[in-house]
């Protein structure tokens, strides 16, 4: 299942290798063989034949015996079990270390990873790699990425240009090396028509496309409550993911008073509730919000006094702490207005590009120049507003929500491999494809 793979690591075993001292080589070189074990080794690993006699020097011996430790996937164990009999060793699974996370890999054979856009894919691996415990998030912060996208770039006809040219990446030969992004490229373009059609926009306001929801220049402060509501439901689903993350981190005690947990979902919580009792003005409800409020304010100043340490000092670092996040969530919420604000500017330019070439329309050579603007406006504003939606979107999502699911970064699983280059074996499992991770474990990221 498509949706398992995605949120699930590969099982993976604390292992011991051992073999007599004669035969730590042969099981070495096995082992690199096998591409199923990622060894700890005091040094970083290198290629070639030398690094065999290497890790050798560096296995722990014992009399006659050597030992070497390291992680395998568990449904690798056996085999390498297997291969390593006939040598006199072994590969002995241990109990896993309390507190030690083992590398993240993640599950499904290669055939079928390449059915998952690797755009998708690389949203989370850029930011961080996903710790083992946690869920992965990669396929849900894809389509959260394009409906942003296509709110900040509603226009049918451009929307449809982005689902031609991932059609296009998808089968042609000669962009075959670009395939892996088709879905993605032709998701964003779906999204944007998609709210295309709603602004009534195609290639500007050429009236092609009756408006079914509203127009953004003439209704901006709909949508920007639109926009709003978006990042509502966003940041709600943000929470729950980071929920999740934090009690399978550190169970729900550490869940219950951490920012990105169930304290921090408490005081969304309480804001949401204040806006309906505003709204609504029920008196009943604006009491139940500043009840909810009052706690997770509670439950999160008695989780920030814990991490400083305690004390006069560290009363005073988390009463900052707690303010800073009561005003973070605010400017959270409200950044999401550039949905709405880069919609709207996309609209702007569009029209300004439809009133020039209206005014141009007349026969003879000004209507050449009419076409001639039209289809340079909408060139220059469809890489413009291209970029600056594409970006924008990447930051809210990784800024805004991120910052919530994720508190710790993970350690991509590297399998030790001389021959093929140091962390680069093939398991015959999926390691997800992102470059090397710095080794910065930030406790929790905030928009600064």
């Amino acid at each position: 299942m498509p949706w398992r793979e995605s949120l699930s690591p590969v099982r993976m075993e604390r292992i011991a290798l051992v073999a007599p001292l004669t035969a730590r080589h042969d099981m070495l070189a096995e082992v690199a063989r096998s591409s199923a074990v990622e060894l700890d080794l005091p040094y970083e690993p290198g290629t070639g034949p030398e690094e065999i006699e290497r890790a050798a020097d560096a296995a722990v011996v014992h009399g006659s015996v050597a030992a070497l430790m390291g992680w395998s996937p568990s449904q690798q164990l056996p085999g390498l079990q297997a291969k390593l009999e006939p040598l006199g060793a072994s590969a002995v699974a241990l109990r896993r270390p309390r507190g030690v996370q083992p590398p993240t890999l993640l599950t499904g054979d290669e055939p079928r990873r390449k059915q998952v856009p690797v755009l998708s894919r690389l949203l989370v691996d850029t930011y961080t790699t996903v710790p083992y415990a946690d869920l992965d998030p990669a396929r849900i912060a894809g389509v959260a990425y394009v409906v942003m996208f296509g709110m900040m770039f509603g226009d049918a006809g451009q929307g449809a240009l982005l689902v031609v040219a991932g059609l296009l990446l998808r089968f042609l030969p000669r962009l075959q090396r670009f395939r892996r992004t088709w879905l993605f490229i032709t998701g964003a373009g779906l999204a944007a028509v998609f709210f295309g059609v709603l602004y009534g926009e195609f290639f500007g306001p050429t009236g092609v496309l009756p408006v079914l929801w509203l127009e953004p220049l003439e209704e901006p402060i709909p949508l920007l409550v639109a926009a709003l509501v978006l990042g509502a439901v966003l940041l709600a689903g943000s929470y729950v993911l980071g929920t999740i993350n934090r009690v399978r981190e550190g169970g729900w005690a550490y869940a219950l008073y951490a920012r990105s947990g169930l304290a921090g979902a408490l005081l969304f919580t309480a804001v949401g509730l204040l806006a309906w009792g505003l709204l609504a003005g029920q008196p009943v409800i604006l009491v139940v919000a500043g009840v909810v409020a009052l706690l997770a304010l509670v439950l999160m100043f008695i989780g920030l006094f814990a991490e400083s340490g305690g004390g006069a000092t560290g009363g005073l670092q988390a009463s900052v702490e707690l303010v800073d996040s009561v005003v973070q969530l605010g400017s959270n919420l409200v950044s999401f207005t550039r949905l709405a604000a880069f919609g709207l500017t996309h609209a702007a330019l569009m029209m300004v590009v439809w009133q020039a070439t209206t005014a141009l329309w007349e026969p003879g050579w000004r209507a050449l120049a009419a076409v001639v603007v039209f289809l340079v406006g909408n060139a220059l504003t469809f890489a413009l507003e291209g970029l600056v939606a594409g970006i924008q979107a990447l930051r809210l999502e990784y800024y805004e929500l991120f910052s919530r699911v994720f508190q710790e970064e993970g350690r991509r699983f590297r399998s030790w491999n001389p021959e093929s280059g140091a962390g680069s074996g093939d398991t015959g499992l999926s390691p997800a494809a992102a470059p090397e991770l710095s080794t910065a474990a930030p406790a929790e990221r905030h928009l600064p």
